[in-house]
């Protein structure tokens, strides 16, 4: 083992073996540690979404009652919602694949760059926020080293889940636990000392209705409340992660599912009511340099033996909840990723996993515009959070006008389909209003950055889904072979006479990846360029688990059996011409390695035997085209070369 694969095997771990039927049972996810890895982010939020909708009442404080009310409501229907997503989609249903199947492909594709982009950010602004809680209890010359420490933090996030979804979770659960308990220990302990002032809250919220009303009017109190409702919108965020991460919950998936999302729902809407309420029964107050939860915090321990300690240890819970919420872009960003790459919006290497079966050049991409955002901007969260909560309300009205339109269109097959049409039209018309709020409200202070940013990465995807129907229509010229081949007719009798190996001939073994124009263009090749020079032919043909085929054991049993069906259609073709030939199968997430495993086998059978492979030539070359098109055979000829096996490469120009 060399120096780098002992340092890959330290810092990311050792390679899972993808053909054991177990590995989705160890890999996976069951409800509590999915509440943890994807439901972080919507609990974190509540270290600043109640404050954000508390300050933006401009001191009609008792209005925050109706705010957090309708926080409450929404974020139950929001979850609601996703169930019946998850139910429809039971191998994931995100933003984006609810959009494209519901909807249309284009639509879908703006809802994934727009939760991509949210993604980003919500890695971004969780960093930068739990920095800033740390640093704010430390040395104030300290805070100049704030940026390094974010970065450093995005980094070892990085490493953690090229590591694996579990690993990276599984030190993350006593940070989560200790957030869950502190808070909900100083909610419960505000409510039992003030329900003796219940009554007093109650005469107070009238008096403040009376004086707003007088004030600014009756709509005005209202659209007070809805402002204030809307700015608290970052409380939302992270709920869609469920159904985007489908693919890594413990089976039953939909079950799994829907139990997450009953944790979510109940402990943020707790969590999230609790800390506005608790606001008006210490009647706090903003204070500088000090977050409202803090504050309260330092009202609600007064007087305690050991309150200090106590307040740091909820204080730096909340910062380190922070970073829990980062995973939330790590584990639904790359699989947003993935599933446009499999659909052509981006390059399709975005879809491939590692050896750990992760999808890691989706986390490297992820972490890497995390790194350039926090260096861009410094760390401000004041910053970040105007970009922050646009997008993912994109992606939660056009999911939930998806689902409106189907229940609909399906009404008369759907047992109680009005009831989730409802449920699906209430979420349509609060999404819709949040997204609308946060435009206006957020626009000028910046968020126009966000909307530019998610047009400039629509019209990416736009370009690259173009390159790939360019090329697939020059690819289906190709693909006239298939027809000449298949239409060969069988010898008299319509059986095929089995040719003989001759281990001692020359053997030609080809890299195939399906039977299609390209194999077939390879193999007549090799036929026109050594005519009558080989007697054996041997089909080499791996199948790649990728984000779109890794889902479980049926889908990669389908994926061997595909594989298998492809290289015997080879062998007969070839059978019908006379020569011998055989075919050689493989599973893995690279072909390299995987081909690197079969070829001393078959080169102790057939010793005079020579690789080919088929590469395909554009007219012009370019770095996008080498970034669109995998170059896997120059890889393997590389890696062949030096145990001294030939391996020629046969243009397909194009």
């Amino acid at each position: 083992m060399t120096l780098g694969q002992r340092i890959k095997n330290l810092l990311i771990g050792k390679s899972h073996n993808p053909r054991d039927s177990r590995i989705f049972h160890q890999l996976t996810l069951i409800a509590f540690f999915a509440w943890i890895g994807l439901g972080a982010d919507g609990l974190s939020s509540s270290c600043y979404g109640p404050e954000q909708a508390f300050l933006a009442l401009n001191g009609h404080n008792y209005l925050i009652i109706f705010v957090a009310i309708a926080t409450a409501f929404t974020i139950f229907v929001i979850c609601s919602s996703y169930s019946h997503i998850v139910e429809l989609f039971p191998h994931g249903g995100g933003g984006y694949l609810v959009a494209s199947k519901l909807l249309s492909p284009t639509v879908g594709m703006v809802s994934g760059c727009a939760l991509l982009i949210d993604y980003v950010l919500t890695i971004t602004i969780s960093v930068a926020s739990g920095a800033d809680a740390i640093f704010s209890l430390l040395p104030a010359p300290w805070y100049a080293y704030k940026v390094t420490f974010a970065l450093a933090a995005v980094l070892a996030l990085v490493v953690l889940n090229m590591r694996g979804v579990k690993e990276s979770i599984l030190p993350l659960v006593p940070i989560f636990l200790a957030f869950l308990i502190t808070h909900i220990f100083i909610i419960a302990y505000a409510f039992l000392q003030h329900i003796p002032n219940i009554p007093e809250v109650v005469a107070s919220t009238k008096a403040d209705m009376s004086s707003t009303i007088s004030q600014v009017g009756i709509f005005g109190m209202i659209f007070m409340i809805l402002r204030a409702y809307s700015m608290g919108a970052g409380t939302y965020t992270g709920l869609e992660a469920v159904s985007n991460g489908m693919p890594v919950l413990r089976e039953p998936k939909v079950e799994t599912a829907k139990r997450t999302m009953r944790y979510m729902a109940i402990s943020l809407s707790f969590v999230v009511m609790g800390l506005m309420i608790a606001y008006l029964f210490y009647k706090v107050s903003p204070q500088s340099g000090k977050t409202l939860n803090a504050i309260l915090f330092e009202q609600a321990t007064s007087g305690w033996k050991g309150a200090y300690t106590f307040v740091l240890i909820t204080l730096a819970s909340e910062a380190m909840l922070l970073f829990v919420a980062a995973q939330t872009g790590f584990l639904g960003g790359p699989r947003v990723l993935a599933n446009m790459a499999q659909d052509r919006w981006f390059p399709t290497k975005f879809s491939t996993l590692s050896d750990r079966l992760v999808t890691q050049n989706g986390v490297w991409i992820m972490g890497g515009l995390a790194l350039v955002l926090m260096v861009v901007s410094q760390g401000s969260v004041r910053f970040l959070v105007v970009l922050y909560s646009i997008n993912v309300f994109i992606t939660f009205t056009l999911s939930q006008l998806g689902m409106v339109r189907h229940w609909w269109l399906h009404r008369a097959k759907v047992k109680g389909w009005y009831k989730k049409l409802s449920i699906n039209g209430i979420g349509l018309v609060l999404t819709s209003f949040i997204l609308l709020s946060m435009i206006i409200f957020k626009f000028n202070e910046g968020g126009w950055i966000t909307l530019l940013i998610t047009g400039a990465l629509v019209a990416v995807a736009i370009s690259v889904r173009r390159h790939y129907y360019n090329t697939a229509k020059i690819l289906h010229r190709l693909n006239s072979l298939v027809i000449t081949a298949e239409s060969e007719v069988l010898p008299a009798g319509g059986v095929i006479q089995e040719p003989k190996p001759n281990p001692k001939a020359k053997t030609a073994i080809l890299l195939v990846g399906g039977f299609n124009g390209m194999g077939l263009h390879t193999l007549f090749g090799v036929i026109r360029l050594f005519p009558g020079l080989f007697k054996n032919f041997i089909f080499v043909e791996v199948g790649i688990l990728d984000a779109g085929n890794f889902k479980g054991v049926s889908e990669v049993e389908h994926l061997q059996e595909e594989v298998k069906s492809d290289t015997h259609r080879y062998v007969n073709f070839m059978k019908r011409q006379g020569y011998y030939a055989e075919s050689v199968t493989a599973l893995g997430v690279d072909v390299v390695d995987e081909v690197d495993k079969v070829a001393p086998g078959i080169l102790e059978r057939f010793p005079n035997a020579m690789f080919f492979g088929g590469q395909l030539i554009f007219p012009k070359d370019s770095f996008m085209l080498r970034v669109f098109h995998n170059h896997t055979v120059f890889a393997l000829q590389k890696r062949l070369y030096r145990q001294g096996i030939p391996f020629v490469i046969l243009p397909i120009r194009v």
